[in-house]
């Protein structure tokens, strides 16, 4: 009886085991052709999840230390699955890094690209700590400049567009990394926590060619962000608000709501929402 029993455990762990290939041969099938991009729910925090189309897996930012970043990539990919293509922690803040050291100690990364904007923080000292291990692993490490470009495969790219210089001893803010994510006709602005300064600085230089689709709110909502030449130059169809439901700041701000309100931009939160994901296929952009 004993035996029979263990035949029959065995039995059972290998169908679970065949049914997520199987099932995760029909998500990788459902894939072809779009690309993901899903604002995690992690709390007063960001976290950004993409999945391109020819399947590789990009994390910016990771929330906060108690925001769930694990539980939702676990949401995002198979159980089997702890492999990470590109990492990029925006800035030193603890909303947004957090999370990621948790993220490094049971994920491999192949690629992270950083900010030189320096932290000061017990949680930063964490992160270059894993940093650090993955990169003695094999991870390659860069840092982030204006004019980089990453090809993600599939004819998706990661454009670079902020800092675009040595931003050490800058506000953390200010040295964020903003980044837009192309797919064909589509693109999705990400822009950190960077200030109004910053996000006209950046529509000085680039202007029209700021456009996408879909615009992650700077700063979760914050009035220092979402400056009316930024928004309008970006001129999205949604936004985005990475932000904590009761959160101590009162995110989002009446001045930015009144801004997005005013441009007619449909605005989407974690909070209300969870977890947001838009698929795109190169020419048009929906919410999954």
């Amino acid at each position: 009886m004993q035996r029979s029993s263990g035949l029959l455990g065995g039995v059972i762990v290998m169908m679970a085991v065949l049914t997520s290939i199987i099932w995760y041969a029909l998500w990788q099938e459902d894939q072809r052709g779009l690309l993901t991009v899903s604002f995690l729910s992690v709390g007063q925090g960001d976290a950004i999840f993409i999945r391109t189309p020819s399947g590789a897996k990009v994390l910016i930012d990771g929330g906060p230390a108690d925001g769930g970043v694990m539980r939702r990539l676990g949401e995002m990919l198979p159980w089997w699955d702890r492999s990470l293509d590109l990492m990029i922690p925006t800035h030193p803040d603890a909303d947004h890094i957090a999370g990621l050291v948790t993220v490094m100690r049971r994920y491999s990364v192949s690629h992270i690209v950083q900010s030189s904007v320096l932290g000061s923080t017990p949680t930063w000292d964490k992160l270059e700590k894993e940093i650090d291990r993955q990169k003695a692993q094999g991870a390659q490490v860069l840092t982030a400049q204006r004019g980089q470009t990453i090809e993600l495969g599939a004819g998706v790219r990661l454009e670079l567009l902020s800092p675009d210089r040595n931003v050490s001893y800058l506000d953390t803010n200010m040295g964020c990394v903003v980044t837009r994510l192309v797919y064909g006709n589509t693109a999705f602005m990400l822009g950190c926590d960077a200030p109004q300064s910053l996000e006209k600085y950046l529509v000085s230089q680039d202007g029209s060619n700021l456009h996408a689709n879909v615009l992650k709110a700077g700063h979760h909502g914050s009035r220092t962000s979402s400056a009316p030449l930024w928004v309008g130059e970006v001129n999205p169809q949604y936004v985005v608000y990475s932000l904590g439901c009761n959160n101590i700041y009162g995110f989002p701000h009446a001045e930015t709501v009144a801004t997005y309100a005013r441009f007619g931009i449909s605005t989407l939160d974690t909070c209300k929402s969870g977890t947001i994901t838009f698929e795109s296929d190169g020419n048009m952009v929906r919410r999954h």
